[in-house]
């Protein structure tokens, strides 16, 4: 007796929705496919070799939007550099991002952890 609903998604734990809905946007990315095909369903980072473009003045830590080929937003997170570096490190191999700044601060753009899937 009675009517069982059931979730269509699991739950979203509470940092998560914090970075989809609570943050203002102060920059994006534009990736490209393959980039996009890695953050839905490999739940993976985001790599600077998949950003094909920085739009926006950020700081390291800032939300930033990330929008695929279509342009159509298809995650948010906190960028672990700030635009310009980011614009100098886009599209290169994490190998590379040292020879490129003089730094490493993390092997990715956007960790997995301080990324959402809107």
């Amino acid at each position: 007796i009675g009517t069982l609903l059931r979730p269509q998604a699991g739950p979203v734990a509470a940092r998560k929705q914090w970075l989809a809905v609570q943050l203002q946007v102060r920059g994006w990315l534009h990736l490209d496919a393959g980039a996009v095909q890695a953050l839905k369903l490999g739940g993976r980072s985001l790599l600077a070799v998949g950003v094909r473009g920085v739009e926006g003045e950020f700081q390291r830590g800032e939300l930033v939007a990330c929008v695929g080929p279509d342009g159509v937003e298809v995650a948010r997170g906190l960028v672990n550099y700030d635009a310009s570096e980011s614009v100098r490190i886009m599209g290169k191999p994490t190998e590379a991002i040292e020879s490129v700044l003089g730094y490493v601060d993390a092997p990715a753009l956007i960790h997995r952890d301080d990324l959402v899937l809107v």
